[in-house]
């Protein structure tokens, strides 16, 4: 059973179908992140989720209950912003204790579970502080831990690291994850980074125009994309015209094994994905194979080279560690099969 799901959910504004006939079912305990270009609509579906949006058509459900018209504050969810929203006004410890003041909660109760949430997200001895003696990351802990001291059943995250600098947004991403772990919670994530999505989640949904393009574990979404736009969506990729044949595919008079996402029954002509990691260069092999190398950018962990096989342009990534090819040279270049993907 789903614990969270949406059936059949559309939104309109005017006449701007932004979410279109969407179904979602998310188990409990996993955490789903929403990944796609600006507009796609991921943060109507959170927002539809929370009860700041209702949807024009569908219904949604939370732990078997139908909550599409439910309004936020019955549905037992909490939400993480990306601006904090926190309360400049009140002390730290004051902001994470404010929704179980709202519920009635004791004093004593309140400043223990405080004390513990602090804690969990390693702010202990910071209750008396104010917002603006605080680091953006420390804020960001506090809301986190606002959000958790709740204990609610479903987690919903809005771009809650984008206002980070990357080495802060490293450690929030394992702070997030390990805590959401912890308390088996429900969440439903959105960004627009690739990397933080795949760092956090259990599952990746990639949307493009109000619709689920694909969703699957971050592995499967990366060599097995089913169409070009996910393909170019989860990383570069190189595409040749490739014809399958019995268990191989040739590619440009290159014969590599048939690629593990084609159906066994596919013959013909088809279209072959490569990631630029699965591409090396030689100094032998055969005339199919020969390259010229174009040009050569250092990009700190390795350098991306542009070679030109066969007529056109080829990215591939080389780790810094070796030595990078010149412009001019020729080379034999090799593609290993544990990078490569079809479309048809």
């Amino acid at each position: 059973m789903p614990f969270l799901e949406l059936r059949n959910v559309s939104k309109r504004f005017g006449d701007n179908t932004v979410i279109d006939s969407l179904n979602l079912a998310i188990p409990k305990g996993e955490l789903v992140t929403l990944l796609g270009p600006s507009g796609c609509g991921k943060t109507t579906v959170l927002r539809l989720v929370a009860g700041l949006e209702r949807p024009n058509e569908g219904q949604i459900f939370i732990d078997g209950e139908n909550v599409t018209h439910l309004s936020i504050q019955k549905r037992d969810i909490c939400m993480v912003f990306q601006s904090y929203a926190l309360f400049p006004h009140m002390t730290l410890g004051e902001n994470i204790g404010y929704g179980l003041k709202m519920l009635g909660v004791s004093g004593a109760q309140i400043r223990q579970r405080v004390s513990e949430a602090m804690e969990l997200v390693d702010l202990a001895g910071y209750e008396n502080r104010f917002v603006d003696q605080i680091s953006g990351g420390q804020q960001q802990r506090v809301a986190l831990a606002r959000a958790l001291i709740l204990k609610p059943k479903v987690l919903l995250f809005d771009e809650p690291l984008s206002n980070l600098d990357a080495n802060l947004r490293r450690s929030m991403r394992d702070k997030i994850r390990e805590l959401q772990t912890r308390f088996n919670i429900t969440s439903l994530y959105v960004t627009h980074d690739q990397s933080e999505a795949f760092a956090v989640s259990d599952t990746v949904l990639v949307m493009n125009k109000g619709r689920i393009m694909q969703m699957g574990a971050p592995q499967t979404l990366y060599r097995q994309p089913v169409s070009r736009f996910m393909a170019g969506f989860m990383g570069e990729a190189n595409f040749f015209p490739a014809c399958v044949s019995g268990d191989s595919v040739d590619v440009l008079g290159y014969r590599l094994p048939r690629p593990e996402n084609l159906a066994s029954t596919q013959q013909g002509e088809c279209l072959l994905g490569v990631r630029p990691e699965a591409i090396s260069l030689r100094h032998e092999g055969a005339e199919s194979q020969r390259c010229a190398v174009r040009q050569v950018v250092y990009m700190g962990p390795q350098y991306e080279v542009t070679v030109e096989w066969q007529g056109q342009p080829v990215l591939l990534q080389i780790s810094a560690t070796q030595m990078p090819p010149a412009a001019g040279e020729t080379f034999f270049l090799i593609i290993h099969e544990w990078g490569t993907f079809a479309l048809t």
